[in-house]
């Protein structure tokens, strides 16, 4: 299989995802944990401060590969359909269709980590595999998905924003330079489109970390998104819908970085190798 027919492609566009997933939520996992703290509604100190800043990586060694080469595959693979019936002045809705396709996608692999990690995350004391156990003990397979529709629902907007972004700032930088941009420049791209995509769609994700942690049977566990937006506003106004936005702004724009710098790097060394995959 050349490296240069479509199923190849595919099978790299799934590797370099798996590989850019990892990488980023590896690397910068210490953030991550320190925005779930920030987030939670026991408070910064008592799910844990600075203690056990690794607690949940467990769970995300495990689940972001999967799920980053889902999300990439199935986005370029919209997009590649796409790209052949829409004119160049419609392609940022493109981006958008085939970003939110990847992320409905990608959450059926990436909520279940994302719950098991916020949930070791808050109680630093338990292991990943505890905390699995006694997610499943209590609320059965369906508490692994606790959060996914206001996953969903966070993941949307942001890749909305996001990836047209990345692509219309690659596209500038590509045509200005009159040549393809390289890994880093990507990267580049990446982080900035991140950290705008990441500071805008901040009370999404400090609802959905709520829905996450709540305990079975209160208002919040039910994962209705709304009713726990409203209730994070009188509780604590727009600080508390903001809870967390510097180290998640810090985190994706970083991440976006590694991300994307990656995906384009791992892409480019792959589609290189004229070998059998």
């Amino acid at each position: 299989m050349e490296a240069g027919d479509p199923q190849s492609r595919y099978a790299v566009t799934l590797m370099a995802g798996a590989m850019a997933g990892l990488s980023v939520d590896l690397s910068l996992f210490p953030l991550d944990t320190i925005k779930t703290r920030l987030q939670s509604s026991q408070g910064f100190w008592k799910a844990g401060g600075l203690r056990n800043i690794y607690a949940g990586i467990g769970s995300v060694a495990v689940g972001s590969s999967p799920g980053s080469a889902v999300f990439f595959c199935t986005y370029e693979m919209i997009k590649s359909v796409c790209y052949n019936s829409t004119s160049h002045k419609y392609q940022s809705f493109v981006h958008m269709f085939a970003a939110s396709c990847g992320e409905v996608a990608s959450c059926i692999v990436r909520v279940p980590t994302e719950v098991i990690k916020q949930r070791t995350q808050a109680n630093s004391n338990l292991s990943s595999w505890r905390v699995l156990q006694t997610t499943i003990e209590i609320e059965g397979f369906r508490g692994l998905y606790r959060g996914y529709f206001s996953t969903v629902f966070r993941e949307i907007p942001f890749s909305f924003i996001q990836f047209p972004i990345w692509e219309q700032f690659k596209y500038i930088w590509q045509t200005k330079q009159g040549s393809p941009i390289k890994p880093w420049q990507s990267s580049v791209c990446g982080a900035i489109a991140g950290g705008i995509a990441a500071g805008i769609t901040t009370p999404l994700d400090v609802a959905k970390t709520r829905i996450m942690l709540a305990k079975k049977g209160t208002m919040a566990a039910s994962g209705n998104i709304v009713p726990v937006i409203k209730d994070i506003w009188l509780e604590k106004g727009i600080s508390g819908l903001f809870s967390g936005v510097c180290p998640r702004v810090l985190w994706i724009s970083i991440g976006g970085a590694i991300f994307f710098g990656a995906y384009e790097k791992t892409k480019d060394v792959l589609l290189s190798v004229r070998t059998p995959l």
